[in-house]
This record gives C-alpha cells, structure tokens and sequence, in this order.
C-alpha cells in the first residue's frame, strides 16, 4: 500500500501533465517560429551587401579595368571612340624588354627594402622607449605622429627645401662642421637616398602606433620575472618581446611594404624620378607613362601597375602561409 505522502507527491507531479504523457499545454505553441531562419538569412544578407559593393566597386572593378588596360592599346583616340586594339601580352613584353624596367626594379627594391627596414627599426626602438612610463610620454609620442598627419605634398615640399643643393638646411648644418656642399636630389649617386631619407620619416609613425599597441598586450609579469632571473635589457628585448610581438610585425611589415611599393607623390614632388632614371620605381614608371610625359601611354602604365599588384599579392600569401605554418606548429 502507499502512503498518504506519496499519493499527494504523484497527484501534485501529474497536475501539469495532459493524459497520454504527451508535451503540457503551457508550452505548446511557444516553438520557433518557421520563419525565423529565413529572417536572420536575410538579415546576414543585408549586413553583407554594403561590403560586397565596396568590393566590387572599389577593388574589383579597377581591377578589371587596369587589366583590360594592359591587354589592349589605349591610345586617347581610343578612350573616345572605344575602340581599342587587342594586343594581348604585348605591352607586357615590351616593359620587360625595355632597359628602364631592370633599373626600376632595382630602384624599387631598394627603396621598398631600405624604407621598411628603417621603417621597422626606429618605430620599434621608439615604441619600447615610449612603452616605460614617464613625465610628457604622451606628448612626446603625439608630436611623433606630426609627419603622418601631415599632407604628403607638404612633406615632399619640405623635404624638397631641406635638401635644397644650394640654400637647404642640410647642406648648411654640413657646412658648419667643414662637409662641402652635397648635390642630394640632383645626382644620381644621392637621389634614391634622399627620397628613401623622406619616405622613412614619413613611415615612422605608423611602425610606432601599430608596435607600441602589440607591446601593450604583453604582460608586465613576463618582464618582472625575466628581471628577478637576471636578464638585462638585450635578453628582455629578445627572448621576450620580439617572439611575442612577431604576428603585429609581420602585418607591420607587410602593410608597409605594401605601401611603400606604391609610393609615387613623395618621389615625383622631390626628383620626379631623376636625374637620368636614378631615383624612378615602378610606381614613378607606370605614373610618368600614363601623366608625366603629356603623350599618355596608358597601357603600358597599366601593366606595370599589374607587376606591382602581383609583387603585393605575392607578399600577402607569403605572409598568410608563413602565419598558418606558425598556428599548426
């Protein structure tokens, strides 16, 4: 026999139940509604569509249109009758052919290589330097990010004067210690040097803002305890702050060197590629065939515009299997 309890406990746990064991009424009706699904679909869908149009009007398009450039021959007679010449590759070899392209490449290396390089270096001493707290920190590192706020026209302007053969201020302080006067933008010994002097100041403050972030996310106890093991500031620097603040140098530099080989106003305001070909990248080559010369030859721009992307695009694949090799090690 059960008792009065337990007869009272299994009244009580049936109330709520409907005969035959099945789901109790309160909850019936309450489901997901059926066209939930589709709505967040379509919600997703329209959050995508403004990025999906910036995309294909901003970057695929030019694209699609810089290439069409390259294989056709674009003359201004042709940009107004829209009947260009299908010449293939032609435009292609012809850059390649020509006895500019090696010296442009090698100018372009070295611009690229030297900028990014300087680039990395100084805004990595200067964001560790910054990272120590002290009076006017903050100051200090705003009035760093003066030539990045700065116009570019500006910049080149200044540095145009700065170096000036004659009246600059650089020749002048060189003067002060007994150096003779330094022909810096209109040799061809000193033109890429200059240029590469300019984009390196310039470049600065960006290496500084993206570093100084990445050495905030280090923790301070990383450091306290490599102090309490004996470690000067040289081992700090390499066995703690370089290997963890490798991925934000890897973006730096990629996004540098993606920069950097496209630099054309800073160049062109300062040497215009010269004198005698010494200071031209293939940025300056591709600007000068399509704007500079007054006779635009706009496909042979637009192909060595392509080489361009092809070396940035090569750089960023280069970057993302080094980052996934690093993930699965």
């Amino acid at each position: 026999m059960t008792s009065p309890r337990t007869e009272a406990l299994a009244a009580l746990h049936g109330a709520g139940r409907p005969a035959g064991g099945g789901e109790p009424a309160s909850r019936r009706g309450h489901g997901r509604p059926p066209g939930a699904p589709r709505s967040r679909q379509w919600t997703a869908y329209a959050f995508l569509t403004p990025l999906v149009v910036y995309l294909i009007v901003f970057y695929t398009y030019p694209l699609y249109r810089n290439i069409e450039l390259s294989v056709h021959d674009y003359t201004p007679r042709a940009f107004v009758q829209g009947d260009p010449e299908f010449t293939g590759l032609d435009n292609y070899l012809r850059i390649v052919s020509d006895d500019a392209f090696l010296r442009a490449l090698r100018n372009t290396a070295v611009f690229t290589l030297g900028s990014i390089a300087a680039q990395y270096a100084i805004g990595l001493a200067l964001a560790v330097f910054f990272h120590r707290t002290f009076r006017l920190s903050a100051v200090l590192r705003a009035m760093f990010l003066v030539p990045w706020l700065l116009p570019l026209i500006v910049s080149a302007s200044t540095w145009s004067w700065m170096l000036n053969s004659d009246n600059g201020i650089v020749n002048s302080a060189l003067g002060a210690f007994g150096v003779g006067q330094i022909n810096w933008l209109t040799s061809p010994d000193t033109a890429l040097l200059s240029v590469t002097i300019a984009n390196i100041w310039l470049g600065v403050p960006f290496n500084l803002v993206i570093l100084y972030a990445g050495l905030q996310n280090i923790p301070a106890s990383l450091y306290e305890a490599a102090g309490l093991d004996g470690a000067n500031a040289w081992q700090r620097l390499r066995r703690i702050t370089l290997p963890l603040l490798r991925p934000v140098s890897a973006i730096t530099l990629l996004l540098g060197l993606i920069y950097t080989l496209k630099v054309v106003d800073i160049i062109w305001i300062m040497t215009k590629g010269g004198p005698a070909d010494a200071s031209t990248t293939l940025a300056i080559w591709s600007y000068r065939e399509a704007f500079g010369t007054g006779q635009p030859d706009f496909s042979p721009a637009a192909a060595v515009g392509n080489l361009l992307i092809l070396i940035a695009f090569a750089a960023g694949l280069a970057h993302v299997r080094l980052q996934r090799r690093e993930e699965h090690a």
